[in-house]
């Protein structure tokens, strides 16, 4: 690790202000810059710590609208009752992530800013890695690619999104409270995380030195009856090899409205609207879903290792909706 300053913001005036500088970072959680750090994939000249910035904390539970902190801690969060009961796929999403360590300690936040768990990026020993050095070519291409993305790749770079929160957050439009030098921002979920195509190294739609200040998500019947579904390599500290979100509004045994969004698979959190729309105004079967789910994975493209998450992100669907349809009232 090489050295750094660092500082201790002592308000979100000052934080911004340090943060404006090219080579500074911020710290909330920790849990990923300080490993990439650490590993030398980051190399800021300054960090700013913006953990005691208490107007980014807490969370809460209104009748229209759920609101987020940036400085909540994933634990905390995904303990809270009502947002078991009125947003299940939400709290399941953030109590599946990660080990009870780090959840104690990441941040609602940097969870959705968190980079891609691709081994060629984390290796400063490899070359051919676009998101760390541009124009260098894609390792993973030709690799080792057993845990890359299907859906939303491009020729420059095939790694995943790893965040399971910002999966679930996809699929009930949420929205993502940004602040800068210019002021305060709203960015939709959908638009928030960039597409990967020629310029893997821009993963978000924030500018240089913005901080998350706060996540919203509009209530409704399909959040309430929603289940957040996670397929890993093992039965925790795993990251997903599939991952669903779903959401259903029901009218008896038809589909009024569905909510569908995929991860493990993707290089962000996958809107799978196609499925979504082949459901409304249907029953709920075990063919309608299988329906469903192969419209989700229309246009996948696997690579030499990573063409099983086609049909496993699929029967990981299709158990999402099944698990809701049991629990239908």
């Amino acid at each position: 690790m090489q050295p750094f300053t660092y500082h201790r913001a002592a308000s979100l005036a000052d934080a911004l202000s340090r943060g404006a500088a090219s080579d500074a970072a911020y710290l909330a959680g920790g849990t990923t810059l300080v490993d990439l750090m650490r590993m030398g994939v980051m190399r800021p000249a300054s960090v700013i710590d913006i953990n005691g910035l208490e107007e980014l904390r807490g969370v809460r539970i209104d009748a229209e609208i759920f609101r987020f902190g940036a400085l909540a801690p994933m634990a905390e969060t995904a303990a809270l009752p009502a947002l078991r009961e009125r947003a299940p796929a939400l709290a399941q999403s953030l109590a599946l992530a990660a080990s009870p360590q780090l959840r104690n300690m990441a941040t609602l936040g940097g969870n959705i800013l968190q980079r891609t768990r691709c081994s060629y990026f984390r290796d400063v020993s490899v070359a051919e890695c676009n998101k760390r050095n541009p124009g260098s070519g894609c390792a993973a291409l030709d690799g080792v690619n057993r845990n890359h993305a299907v859906l939303g790749t491009s020729d420059a770079c095939v790694a995943t999104m790893p965040s399971d929160w910002a999966v679930a957050l996809a699929a009930f439009d949420a929205t993502v409270e940004v602040v800068g030098q210019r002021g305060m921002r709203r960015i939709p979920i959908a638009s928030f995380h960039s597409a990967y195509a020629d310029d893997p190294a821009v993963e978000t739609t924030m500018a240089h030195g913005e901080i998350v200040t706060a996540i919203t998500v509009p209530a409704s019947a399909a959040l309430r009856h929603s289940v957040y579904l996670k397929v890993r390599d093992r039965q925790s500290y795993a990251f997903a090899l599939a991952s669903a979100a779903v959401g259903l509004e029901m009218d008896g045994h038809n589909v009024r409205a569905a909510r569908i969004a995929l991860g493990g698979v993707a290089s962000r959190p996958w809107r799978a609207e196609e499925a979504e729309s082949a459901l409304a105004g249907h029953p709920l079967t075990e063919a309608t879903a299988e329906a469903a789910s192969h419209l989700a994975f229309e246009g996948a493209r696997p690579l030499s290792e990573n063409g099983f998450k086609i049909p496993l992100g699929r029967r990981t669907l299709v158990e999402a909706l099944m698990t809701l349809r049991g629990t239908a009232t």
